[in-house]
C-alpha cells in the first residue's frame, strides 16, 4: 500500500526519469539511487528503490546494508511502527554487522517515539524502557547515554502517572472498595514514585469513605484499617497539607471505635463466664 501511494504521488509530480529508472531493471543503479534519495532526505523514494532491489541482494555483501538503509528510511520518515519491526529483525539476523549499535539505538528510539501519553495503555512505554536499558547495558560508553538516561526518566514518570490515574479513577467514581487495593498495589509496584504522598493520602480517604458508607457490621473493622493507614501517612508525611483533613477523619474513626468497643479488648469477668 505504501509503495502504491508513493508511486501515485511521484507520478503526479512528473518524476519521469525516476519512474523510468525503477522500470529499468538495473539493480545497481536503483540501489545507488536509493542511497542518493536517502541522503537527500527523500525517504519515500528511497524506500521504493530499496523495496524493488531487496530480493536481488539477498545473500550478497549488500544484504545487511540494504536492510539497514530500509529500516533507517522508515525511521527517518517517522514510521516508527515499521522501523521497530525492521530494526528488530535486523538485530536478530545480523548480529555481527557494523551497523548493529546504530540499529539497536534506533530500535529503542522507535519505541520511545511510539510511547503514548500516560492516560493511554503503557505497553509501548515498557517496551521502550526495556530496549533503552538493553542498549545502555550493551553500549555503556555510547554517545547516546546521557540522552537515553533522560528518556528513561521520562518514560518511568509516564508509568508512575499511569498507575496514579488508574488507581485514582476508582476513588473518583466512588468505588472505594476497589480503590484501596488499587492504590496499595500502586505503591507496592512503584515505592519510589513521586506520587507517593498522594497515593497514601487517597488510601486513607478511600478507607474512610469505605468505612463510613459500610453496613454497621463492617464499619468497626474498616475504621480500624483506616486508622492504620492514617498513622502510616502521618509518620511518613508529618508536615503534609493533608494532615489536618485526615486527622478529622481519624477522630471520627476513634469515636466510632470507642462507642462500639475494641474487639480485641478482653471481656470483663462475669459469674456466667467464670463459673465452670
Amino acid at each position: 500500500m505504501l509503495l502504491t501511494a508513493c508511486a501515485i504521488a511521484l507520478a503526479s509530480t512528473g518524476c519521469g526519469p525516476f519512474n523510468k529508472l525503477l522500470k529499468s531493471g538495473d539493480n545497481d543503479k536503483i540501489y545507488a539511487e536509493g542511497r542518493a534519495q536517502l541522503d537527500a532526505a527523500k525517504y519515500n523514494r528511497a524506500i521504493m528503490c530499496f523495496e524493488q532491489v531487496q530480493p536481488y541482494f539477498v545473500g550478497t555483501m549488500r544484504e545487511d546494508s540494504l536492510a539497514y538503509y530500509m529500516a533507517y528510511a522508515h525511521f527517518k520518515n517517522d514510521d516508527f511502527t515499521t522501523s521497530s519491526e525492521l530494526l528488530d529483525e535486523f538485530r536478530r539476523k545480523y548480529t555481527r554487522s557494523p551497523f548493529l549499535e546504530d540499529v539497536e539505538g534506533m530500535y529503542a528510539l522507535s519505541f520511545y517515539y511510539l510511547s503514548p501519553e500516560p492516560m493511554r495503555d503503557q505497553t509501548t512505554t515498557t517496551q521502550a524502557l526495556t530496549a533503552i536499558q538493553e542498549f545502555l547495558g550493551r553500549y555503556p560508553n555510547s554517545t547516546r547515554r546521557a540522552a537515553f538516561e533522560q528518556m528513561v526518566r521520562e518514560l518511568t514518570q509516564k508509568q508512575y502517572d499511569k498507575v496514579l490515574i488508574n488507581a485514582k479513577t476508582y476513588y473518583t467514581i466512588g468505588r472505594y472498595k476497589s480503590a484501596v487495593p488499587a492504590l496499595k498495589n500502586a505503591l507496592k509496584k512503584y515505592p519510589d514514585t513521586p506520587h507517593r504522598e498522594e497515593l497514601m493520602y487517597l488510601i486513607v480517604k478511600s478507607s474512610y469513605e469505605l468505612a463510613h458508607n459500610s453496613i454497621e457490621s463492617l464499619q468497626r473493622d474498616r475504621y480500624m484499617a483506616m486508622m492504620d493507614s492514617y498513622y502510616s501517612f502521618v509518620a511518613e508525611f508529618p508536615e503534609s497539607k493533608h494532615v489536618k483533613e485526615l486527622s478529622r477523619m481519624q477522630e471520627e474513626a476513634k469515636k466510632y471505635i470507642a462507642k462500639f468497643g475494641d474487639p480485641n479488648q478482653e471481656k470483663p469477668a462475669t459469674e456466667e463466664n467464670t463459673t465452670k
